[in-house]
C-alpha cells in the first residue's frame, strides 16, 4: 500500500534474517524468530511480514495461528460491520484453503463469525467444518454449533433443522433437543420424543434421569398443554402410568384431571377426581387428590361468584357451593375407605368407620354387614369378636334383642382363628341375656356353649368344650341359678376335662363350705393340690390349711401336721415363709412349743435370703418367750453364720446386748470383736461407738486398747481392700515413686512427728489434770492416817497431794468411800489420739445401790 514506507521497512529489516531466508525461505524457525523481532512494528507493517511468511510456508499451522490471532485481536475493538472484518474473514478463508483439516482454525473462524452475528455465514462455515473434519472431531464442532443455534437471533426453523441433524449423529442427546423444544413451545414434538424415549427400554439418560422421572416429565407436558398435543392420546398414556408407577398415583391422577380442566371439561375432571379417591390406596395419594379436588371446586365457586355477567344463574352457584360442602363433609368417610383398601381385614378401622355414621342407623348397619362379610377371620388384624359384639350391641342399644340374638347366633357359627375368640363371643352372648334379666336364657346359652363337642373335630368349634373362660362363666351361672346337683356336675366335668384353674378350685371349695359340705370341700382342695405344682398351688395350700385349722383347730392335730408337712415338702423359698408361719402358729396354739421352735428353725433354712433375718428374729423372740434368753445363744450363733454381712452385724449387736444383759461381759466383748470384721470404721460409726461405750462402762485400759487395735486393723484391712478394688476398677496400678527409699524415710519421719505431737498433747493433758486435782485437794480438809480405819461421813480415804489419809468429800456422803490407792498404777504410753481416750465420768449413785444409802 502507498502508506507503507519502503525505506522504513528496509531500515527495520534485519539483514541477517533476510540473508538466512534467502538461503532457506522454508525455515519455519527463522520466520518465527523474524516475526518475534518485528513485534514493535505497526500492525499494518507486521501483516506484510506475515503475508511473506504464509506465502513461503502456506501449510505452517503455527504461523497461520499467530497471524490469525493477531488479526482478530487487532479488530476486536472495532465495530463488527467495519470492512476490516471482511479482510480478516478473507485471511481465514485463505488459511482454510491450506489448513482445512486443522480444527483449531475452524473453531477460531466460527467464533469470529459468531461475534459478527452473521447467521448464514456462520451456519455454512459450521457445515463446511463438519464436511472437512473427520468424524471424530465432529463432537467438538457440535459443541459450538448447539450453543449457536440456541441464541435468540437464530431463526427457530433453522435451529430445529440443525437439531434434527445433530440427533442423527448423537441420538442419545435427545433430552437436549426435548428441552429446547419445550423452551420453543413445541410441545407436540417434545411429547412425541418423550414418549419414544419412555418406550425405549434400552435408553440411558445422559442427565441421569430414570424411566420413572421421564414418565413424570411426559405426564406433566401432556397434562399442562393438552391443546398443543395432537400426536398423542393423553388419557391412555396417563392411565398406563397409573398401572406402572404405583408410588406416584396421586400425582398422575391430578395430572389427568388437570388435563381435562385445561380443556374446559369440568365434569370430566370431577369424574376423574371421584374415581381417584375411590381407587387410591395410600393416605399420601388421597391427600394429594383431595386437596387438588377441593381447590378445583373452590376455584369454580370463586370464578362463578366473581363473574361479571348480570344474569348469572344463582342456582348454579348454590349447586357449586353444595358440591364443595358435600366434598368436605365426606373427607373422613373417604379417608376411612382408603385405609380399608389398604387392609380390608383391619377390625379397628371398621369400628372407626361405623362411628362415623352414628346419626344414620341404616349406614351403621350397612357398614357392619359389609365388615362381617369382608373380613377373613384368618387374616383379621385386631380382635374379630369385637366386630361381632359391636354389631350385636348396636341392636341391643336400640332394644332390638331378636336381631341381636340373630347376630350372636351367626357369630358363634363363624370359623374364628382361635378358640378364645369364639369363647369371647359366647360369653358376650350370655352377658347380653343377663343384662336384660333373661337368666334362664343365659343359663341355657352357657350350657349350650360347653356342650357342643364333636369327636375328632379339630376346628375351633370342636375344641371349644375345653375353654376355661366358658367353663368359669358356666360355673358362676350354675352357682347363681342352678341347683347343688348341677353345680357339682359342672365342677366334676371341669375336673374330668382338666380345665380347672386354682381360682375355680377355690370357688368350688368355697361353695361347698357355704353349703356345709366341709369334707367335700377339703377333698376338692386335695384334688387341686394334686393337679397343680408350684407356684400355682400356693394359693390352694394357703386356703386349704387356713380353712382346715379354722374348722378343726387341735382336734385333728396329726392330720393337720401331715398336711403342713406335705405342703412344705419341696416348697420354693419364695413361698415358704407364709406356710411355715402358719405351721408354727398351729403348734403354738394347739401343739408343743418344742415343735413350734423346730418349725421356726426349719423356716430359717427354707426361706429366701432376704427373709432370713426376719425369721431368725422371730425364732429368737419365740425361743426367749418359751425357754428363756439363754436358749437363744445357739440361734444367734447360727444366724450370724447364715446371714449376710450387714444383717450379721445387726444380729451381733443384738447378741451382745443379750450377753451384756446376762452379765457375760467377756462373751459380749468376743461378739463385738467377731462383728468388727463386718464393719468398716469409715462407714459403720454406730457399731464402733457402741463398742466404745461398752468398753467405757465395762472394760479397762487393756480391753479399750485391744478395741482400738482391732479398729485399726479392720480399718487397714478395708483400706487395703478398697485400694485393690480401685486398681481393678481403673485397670492400672498406682504409680511408684521415683526413689522408694527416700519415700519410705519421709513416711517414717512423718510417723515419728505424729507420735511426738501425740505424746506432747498427752503430757500437757496429764499435767493440766494433776494441777486441777492438786489445787482442788489443797482447799479440802485433811486428816492424815497410815491405814484405813473405817468409813467416815463426809470424807474419803485416798493418797493425795497432802499424803495418805482422809480427804473431805466435796460431793457429800452419797458416793462410795474411795478405794485404797493402787501403788502399782502405771502410766500408759500409747500411740493414741486424744479423741479416742475415754472421758472421765462420775459413777452414778445407782451403781452402789443400798450400800450408799447405808452410809
Amino acid at each position: 500500500p502507498d502508506e507503507w514506507n519502503t525505506e522504513a521497512l528496509l531500515r527495520e529489516t534485519d539483514a541477517a534474517y533476510e540473508e538466512e531466508l534467502n538461503r532457506n525461505p522454508h525455515n519455519m524457525k527463522v520466520w518465527i524468530a523474524y516475526l518475534d523481532a518485528k513485534k514493535t512494528l505497526a500492525p499494518g507493517l507486521r501483516w506484510v511480514f506475515f503475508e511473506r511468511a504464509v506465502r513461503a510456508l502456506p501449510r505452517c499451522f503455527k504461523i497461520w495461528k499467530r497471524y490469525l490471532s493477531e488479526r482478530t485481536e487487532a479488530v476486536s475493538k472495532i465495530c463488527p460491520v467495519s470492512p476490516e472484518y471482511e479482510e480478516v474473514n478473507g485471511v481465514f478463508e485463505r488459511a482454510l484453503v491450506f489448513l482445512n483439516k486443522m480444527p483449531r482454525i475452524w473453531f477460531m473462524y466460527i467464533e469470529f463469525l459468531q461475534k459478527q452475528r452473521r447467521i448464514t455465514k456462520t451456519r455454512r462455515t459450521l457445515d463446511r467444518a463438519l464436511r472437512s473434519l473427520p468424524i471424530m472431531q465432529h463432537n467438538r464442532v457440535w459443541d459450538l454449533y448447539i450453543p449457536f443455534i440456541k441464541q435468540k437471533f437464530v431463526p427457530k426453523a433453522t435451529a430445529l433443522l440443525i437439531f434434527r441433524r445433530y440427533l442423527m449423529l448423537e441420538p442419545d442427546h435427545v433430552e437436549t433437543y426435548i428441552a429446547y423444544l419445550l423452551t420453543m413451545s413445541h410441545y407436540d414434538e417434545a411429547s412425541v420424543l418423550l414418549a419414544n424415549v419412555v418406550n425405549d427400554e434400552g435408553f440411558v439418560s445422559m442427565e441421569g434421569k430414570t424411566n420413572h422421572q421421564l414418565w413424570m416429565d411426559l405426564c406433566d407436558v401432556i397434562s399442562k398443554h393438552p391443546k398443543d398435543i395432537t400426536s398423542l392420546r393423553i388419557e391412555p398414556i396417563i392411565r398406563g402410568g397409573l398401572k406402572k408407577f404405583t408410588d406416584e398415583v396421586g400425582r398422575l391422577w391430578n395430572s389427568l384431571a388437570d388435563h381435562f380442566i385445561r380443556l374446559g371439561q369440568f365434569e370430566k375432571a370431577r369424574d376423574v377426581y371421584e374415581e381417584a379417591m375411590m381407587t387410591v390406596t395410600t393416605v399420601h395419594d388421597f391427600t394429594m387428590v383431595f386437596d387438588a379436588y377441593s381447590k378445583f371446586e373452590d376455584s369454580l365457586v370463586t370464578a362463578s361468584m366473581q363473574g361479571e355477567e348480570e344474569d348469572q344463574d344463582e342456582a348454579e352457584i348454590d349447586l357449586l357451593l353444595a358440591r364443595c360442602e358435600h366434598l368436605i363433609s365426606r373427607r373422613k368417610e373417604l379417608l376411612s375407605s382408603v385405609l380399608l383398601r389398604q387392609n380390608p381385614h383391619n377390625i379397628h378401622e371398621w369400628l372407626k368407620r361405623t362411628r362415623l355414621f352414628q346419626d344414620n342407623p341404616e349406614r351403621v348397619i350397612q357398614t357392619f354387614a359389609e365388615a362381617v362379610m369382608t373380613v377373613d377371620p384368618q387374616k383379621a388384624v385386631g380382635k374379630l369378636p369385637a366386630l361381632w359384639i359391636a354389631f350385636a350391641g348396636f341392636y341391643e342399644q336400640h332394644d332390638d334383642l331378636e336381631n341381636s340374638r340373630g347376630i350372636f347366633q351367626k357369630a358363634v357359627e363363624m370359623q374364628f382363628k382361635t378358640v378364645d375368640d369364639l369363647a369371647t363371643v359366647w360369653c358376650e352372648y350370655v352377658e347380653m341375656e343377663l343384662r336384660h334379666g333373661h337368666y334362664e336364657d343365659a343359663l341355657r346359652v352357657a350350657r349350650q356353649a360347653v356342650s357342643t363337642r364333636k369327636a375328632g373335630d379339630q376346628s375351633v368349634h370342636g375344641r371349644l368344650f375345653r375353654s376355661v373362660k366358658l367353663w368359669a362363666l358356666n360355673a358362676d351361672l350354675e352357682e347363681s341359678l342352678g341347683t347343688a346337683q348341677t353345680v357339682r356336675a359342672c365342677y366334676d366335668r371341669i375336673f374330668d376335662l382338666k380345665v380347672a384353674t386354682p381360682q375355680l378350685i377355690l370357688n368350688y371349695s368355697q361353695y361347698l363350705e357355704e353349703n356345709l359340705f366341709f369334707e367335700e370341700s377339703f377333698r376338692c382342695y386335695e384334688r387341686g393340690v394334686a393337679l397343680f405344682k408350684w407356684p400355682h398351688v400356693n394359693d390352694i395350700w394357703l386356703m386349704y390349711l387356713a380353712k382346715f385349722v379354722a374348722r378343726y383347730g387341735g382336734r385333728q392335730l396329726e392330720r393337720a401336721r401331715d398336711l403342713f408337712e406335705q405342703a412344705v415338702h419341696k416348697i420354693p423359698p419364695k413361698f415358704a415363709k407364709r406356710l411355715y408361719l402358719l405351721f408354727a402358729r398351729l403348734e403354738e396354739d394347739h401343739g408343743l412349743a418344742r415343735h413350734a421352735l423346730s418349725i421356726y428353725s426349719r423356716a430359717t433354712e427354707a426361706v429366701e435370703e432376704s427373709q432370713k433375718f426376719e425369721l431368725f428374729s422371730l425364732y429368737i423372740s419365740k425361743t426367749s418367750e418359751f425357754f428363756g434368753v439363754t436358749r437363744t445363744r445357739e440361734i444367734y450363733a447360727k444366724a450370724i453364720e447364715s446371714l449376710k454381712d450387714d444383717e450379721a452385724k445387726e444380729m451381733c449387736l443384738r447378741f451382745a446386748d443379750v450377753e451384756k444383759m446376762l452379765g457375760e461381759i467377756d462373751r459380749a466383748r468376743g461378739i463385738y470383736q467377731h462383728a468388727s470384721q463386718f464393719c468398716d470404721p469409715k462407714t459403720e460409726n454406730n457399731f464402733w461407738a457402741r463398742w466404745r461405750d461398752f468398753e467405757v462402762l465395762h472394760g479397762n485400759e487393756d480391753t479399750f486398747r485391744e478395741m482400738l487395735r482391732v479398729k485399726r486393723s479392720v480399718e487397714a484391712q478395708y483400706t487395703q481392700t478398697h485400694f485393690n478394688e480401685g486398681e481393678l476398677t481403673t485397670g492400672s496400678a498406682p504409680a511408684l515413686p521415683a526413689d522408694p527409699m527416700q519415700a519410705a524415710e519421709q513416711e517414717l519421719q512423718a510417723e515419728d512427728e505424729s507420735k511426738k505431737r501425740a505424746a506432747e498433747e498427752r503430757e500437757e493433758f496429764s499435767s493440766k489434770r494433776r494441777r486441777l486435782q492438786g489445787s482442788a485437794e489443797e482447799s479440802l480438809e485433811f486428816m492424815p492416817a497410815n491405814r484405813f480405819n473405817g468409813a467416815k461421813a463426809g470424807f474419803c480415804f485416798k493418797l493425795g497431794v497432802k499424803g495418805l489419809g482422809y480427804y473431805e468429800d466435796p460431793k457429800g456422803s452419797t458416793q462410795k468411800p474411795a478405794a485404797k490407792a493402787n501403788d502399782e498404777e502405771i502410766e500408759l504410753d500409747l500411740d493414741l489420739d486424744m479423741e479416742d481416750m475415754p472421758e472421765e465420768q462420775a459413777v452414778p449413785a445407782s451403781v452402789f445401790g443400798g450400800a450408799a444409802a447405808a452410809q
